[in-house]
């Protein structure tokens, strides 16, 4: 029996179970990795992360420039920067709490802001812990623009910054559509 026949019968049982179209709806509703509407949900998700909320409240989201927000941005190298989405980070009740995840909205000034890019299967990789934050950064798997020395003090909690890019549901079979647009 080829590939085909059993896709079909698969297909036909997952019908007649009721399993098929509660599967393509789950399918639609995972977002696209490092889409907008990943973004808010890795916002929520971030806020959900006592080791962000709390473990970045101090230096990291008080080296601000005095505005009130830290902005975070990313993309995937093989989606291009174009399609990069932002995190918007304010303190709120003594924590680091992201109050916005979508297409960039405030100016990034990173001096004080941060941009992180790498290709989908890095991404993909420090989202299961490997490497780590340090490695990423030192091997080049992760491309970083902002203050290092901020970051580098707030390693334990990058760490799980990287982590929960993996644990946010996301496609990565396709690029977002471009966030400029």
């Amino acid at each position: 029996m080829n590939v085909r026949c059993v896709s079909l019968r698969l297909l036909r049982v997952l019908g007649a179970c009721g399993l098929l179209a509660s599967f393509q709806a789950h399918a639609a509703d995972t977002a696209v990795l490092m889409s907008p509407q990943w973004a808010g949900d890795f916002c929520q998700a971030w806020n959900q992360t006592p080791a962000l909320t709390k473990g970045l409240a101090g230096e990291w989201l008080h080296d601000d420039k005095g505005r009130g927000y830290k902005i975070v941005q990313m993309y995937r190298d093989d989606c291009g920067a174009s399609s990069a989405v932002e995190l918007k980070i304010i303190p709120k009740d003594g924590q680091a709490w992201c109050s916005y995840g979508g297409k960039p909205a405030t100016p990034a000034d990173y001096a004080v802001d941060f941009l992180m890019h790498a290709s989908t299967a890095n991404w993909e990789s420090m989202g299961r812990g490997d490497p780590g934050p340090m490695w990423a950064m030192v091997s080049g798997k992760l491309q970083f623009q902002g203050p290092r020395l901020v970051a580098m003090r707030a390693i334990k909690p990058f760490a799980s910054f990287l982590l929960l890019v993996g644990k946010v549901p996301g496609s990565s079979a396709t690029c977002p559509a471009k966030a400029a647009g």
